[in-house]
């Protein structure tokens, strides 16, 4: 039997200006640890800023989304632009601040945001072919202002939930390593750093994430 292929776009490496590392990481293990293979994607497109991971503080650098994104994907990696719905069997967007502020303008714009249209043209294809789409910590706010009428959870954030709300989407608390499936639609969310989390409570939630994906599938 042919092994599901889950699409995986990355947002930059360090979760304060892109991807979360340790949930990128454990999301590319629970994908080949339940018998499935993945490819990493990235926009190429220029990083909104560049954060010393330290201290907080913004660098005088710039660094580009798909470049930095190779760093996790160890070089094995392929521009946003180039995806094809036909060439997966599932979508999933990790966390981080890159999610964001280089996947979206969530971070500067709340509930009006914008969505980077190869993030929402990836999306929106995968939706429409009645594929799983898989979102972790921030990410799920990138879907609701996408697909607008689904079932996401980003924990127990109040401010962030009420911003789900305002794009249509409902949202469902949850505590680290949960998950909350939207069946009929065919959304899985986690809130893992949305939460005060462990890093094995990350990987729980990334393993339960992505065994309720290939659920989908059947």
């Amino acid at each position: 039997m042919r092994k599901k292929n889950f699409a995986v776009i990355l947002s930059g490496c360090g979760h304060q200006d892109g991807a979360e590392i340790h949930e990128a990481t454990l999301t590319l293990w629970a994908i080949h640890k339940n018998g499935a293979e993945f490819q990493c994607y990235a926009p190429d497109i220029k990083q909104h800023h560049v954060l010393n991971h330290m201290t907080g503080q913004e660098m005088n650098e710039k660094r580009n989304v798909l470049i930095e994104s190779a760093r996790i994907a160890r070089g094995k990696i392929a521009s946003l632009a180039t995806f094809s719905p036909e060439s997966a069997d599932a979508l999933i967007i990790p966390g981080g601040f890159g999610a964001a502020k280089n996947l979206s303008s969530y971070a500067f714009d709340g509930a009006k945001c914008t969505v980077n249209n190869d993030v929402a043209t990836a999306i929106k294809a995968m939706h429409a072919a009645g594929k799983p789409i898989g979102a972790l910590c921030i990410a799920p706010v990138i879907i609701a202002k996408v697909l607008g009428d689904v079932t996401l959870t980003i924990g127990q954030d109040p401010g962030t939930a009420d911003n789900l709300a305002a794009m249509g989407a409902r949202h469902q608390p949850t505590l680290q390593g949960e998950i909350v499936v939207d069946r009929e639609r065919k959304i899985v969310s986690t809130p893992c750093y949305m939460l005060n989390s462990r890093i094995d409570q990350i990987a729980e939630g990334a393993d339960k994430l992505v065994l309720a994906m290939l659920d989908l599938m059947e």
